[in-house]
């Protein structure tokens, strides 16, 4: 089954809108499983895990944005991305009451978004390098640093883990204050994907679900491969690597 793409016809006012296609809300739920999943495995020492749930959320993190530059009109950083006079200007006109319908993300929720895809892209990547403190689980791209950096980036990693709690928070806040002060809910269109406007809007342009499997076969392959060590550049692949070798029962006489 594949999304019908729309056009760029207006919808009249009081006609729900296709506002948020189905793979930015799979990922945006994912990203919730996934944090609280996080945090979990940390707390309660599951830290193999920790890693699983780690390497998915990479893949999630690298299909965002690769949908981000091709997917769907309100998923495109290019649409919902703007500089400081956007901001302003949206800031004006919602303390005004003069300001327009926006189909989307908002210029101030943008920065809310990337503030959280980078938080959770630096904080990934420094899991990969990451340790234990017996140095006994790691992550896949430890052995490319040293002993004592990776303590350093592990005491990071930990660390930043409160930073991004810190900005779900202020994401949570936000959600209930348009919900209760500006009674606007931003729940329920990420649940449905649709969303009624209170004027006409132009209908976002929803891209295909065919390439959206194909940024998720793409996202995944990635995540697989640095599971693997990014061979051939860091680590023979698997099946070239040598044989473990099995001790002979003697050796334990």
């Amino acid at each position: 089954m594949t999304e019908r793409s729309a056009t760029a016809a207006t919808t009249a006012a009081g006609t729900p809108v296709r506002l948020w296609d189905l793979p930015v809300r799979l990922v945006h739920w994912s990203f919730v499983i996934g944090i609280g999943l996080l945090w979990w495995s940390a707390e309660n020492h599951r830290l193999d895990l920790h890693f699983k749930v780690g390497l998915v959320m990479l893949g999630l993190v690298v299909f965002r944005l690769l949908w981000g530059l091709v997917g769907s009109s309100t998923a495109r950083f290019s649409a919902f991305v703007k500089g400081p006079a956007a901001i302003r200007a949206y800031l004006a006109g919602q303390k005004s009451g003069s300001g327009e319908h926006v189909v989307g993300h908002n210029p101030l929720g943008a920065l809310s978004v990337l503030a959280l895809l980078g938080l959770l892209a630096l904080q990934i990547g420094l899991g990969l390098f990451a340790q234990d403190t017996d140095a006994v689980n790691s992550g896949p791209l430890n052995f490319l640093v040293g002993y004592d950096l990776a303590k350093d980036i592990s005491e990071i990693h930990e660390a930043m883990f409160n930073v991004i709690l810190a900005v779900v928070g202020l994401h949570i806040a936000a959600i209930l204050y348009y919900r209760f002060i500006k009674n606007d809910n931003l729940v329920s269109p990420m649940i449905s994907g649709r969303r009624v406007f209170a004027s006409a809007v132009a209908a976002p342009r929803i891209a295909p679900l065919w390439l959206a499997l194909i940024c998720a076969i793409v996202a995944a392959a990635i995540a697989v491969w640095v599971s693997w060590g990014l061979p051939p550049f860091a680590t023979p692949f698997s099946w070239d690597r040598p044989a473990a070798a099995v001790p002979d029962a003697s050796s334990y006489m």
